[in-house]
C-alpha cells in the first residue's frame, strides 16, 4: 500500500486521529500537508512526523475548514507544493453540543453543523477540483458510528455525521467517472485527547466496552490503516462506501452516557423535561 510520491491533505492534522493518520501516510511514503485551525499545534505535529522514520515529506498550513476562501487557499498550496492533489483525508470536525435535544443551544447546533457539514463539503469542493484536473485521486470523509447508531445526548454531532455519510456517497456517485474515489471511515471510540472524559469514566468505559465485540478500545493506527488502504492503489476499485472501524460497536448500540450527563441536567431532563 505504497503512497510513494503522493501528496495528501490532512484536515485536522494537528492532533488526534488528524496526525495519525498524517503519521500513516508519512510512514506510506505519502506527503502530508496538515491542515487545521491552531499554528503551534499544526507546527509541533509537523515537526515531530518530519523526525520519524517515514520517507515523506510534511507541511503545514492553518486554515478554518468553514472558510471557504481559506479552504480554497490551503487547497491550491497543496497542489503546488508538488504539482499534483492525489488524496484528502478530511479529519476536521467536532461538537459544541451535548445534552437534551429539548436543551440544547441553536447557536452552537448551527456551528456544529458549519464545521461538520458545510467544511467537508467546502473540502470536498475544492480538492475534487484539483483531483479531476489531476487524473484521479481518492477523498477520505472521516464520519463516526454515531451517524448510524443513535447516541442519546449527543446533539448536533451525529446528525451531521450522518449527512457527511451522504456527502461522500453523492460524490462517488458524481465524481466516478472523473476517476476520483470518495469513501468515508466510520470511527467507533478512538483513544483521543479528545474523548479522554469518557476514558476516564468507570460507568462509561465499561458500557461502551460492553457495546464493541472486539475487547480493546480503538487507536489512531486502526483509523490510519485504512485511510491509507483507501488513498491506495490497492483499494482502486472502492467507491461510494462507508466503513465502520469500530471493533464491532456499530452492531449494537451507542453508549449510554447518563452517569456524566444525568448530574448536569437530571433524570427528568434526560428525558425531555425542561423546568
Amino acid at each position: 500500500m505504497s503512497l510513494a510520491g503522493r501528496t495528501v491533505l490532512v484536515t485536522g492534522g494537528g492532533s488526534g486521529i488528524g496526525k495519525g493518520v498524517a503519521a500513516g501516510v508519512v510512514a506510506a511514503g505519502g506527503n502530508a500537508m496538515l491542515v487545521g485551525r491552531n499554528a503551534d499545534r499544526l507546527a509541533a505535529a509537523a515537526e515531530e512526523l518530519s523526525g520519524g522514520d517515514g520517507p515523506g515529506a510534511v507541511r503545514y498550513e492553518p486554515a478554518d475548514v468553514t472558510n471557504e476562501d481559506e479552504v480554497a487557499r490551503v487547497v491550491a498550496a497543496t497542489t503546488a507544493w508538488t504539482g499534483r492533489l492525489n488524496g484528502v483525508v478530511h479529519c476536521a470536525g467536532g461538537s459544541e453540543t451535548i445534552g437534551p435535544i429539548t436543551q440544547i443551544d441553536s447557536e452552537a447546533w448551527r456551528r456544529t453543523v458549519d464545521l461538520n457539514v458545510n467544511g467537508s463539503m467546502y473540502m470536498l469542493k475544492h480538492a475534487a477540483r484539483e483531483m479531476v484536473r489531476g487524473g484521479g485521486g481518492s477523498f477520505i470523509g472521516i464520519s463516526s458510528i454515531a451517524a448510524s447508531n443513535t447516541h442519546r445526548w449527543f446533539g448536533a454531532y451525529g446528525v451531521s455525521k450522518s449527512a457527511v455519510d451522504h456527502l461522500m456517497m453523492l460524490a462517488a456517485d458524481e465524481l466516478g467517472p472523473s476517476w476520483v474515489r470518495v469513501n468515508c471511515i466510520r470511527p467507533g471510540l478512538i483513544r483521543t485527547e479528545l474523548v479522554e472524559p469518557i476514558m476516564s469514566s468507570p460507568e462509561i468505559s465499561a458500557d461502551y466496552a460492553s457495546c464493541t465485540p472486539l475487547p480493546r478500545v480503538g487507536e489512531v493506527e486502526d483509523i490510519a490503516n485504512a485511510a491509507v488502504f483507501l488513498l491506495s492503489d490497492a483499494a482502486g476499485w472502492i467507491t461510494g462506501q462507508v466503513i465502520n472501524v469500530d471493533g464491532g460497536h456499530g452492531l449494537r448500540r451507542g453508549p449510554n452516557m447518563s452517569a456524566m450527563l444525568e448530574p448536569v441536567f437530571g433524570a427528568d431532563g434526560l428525558r425531555g423535561v425542561v423546568s
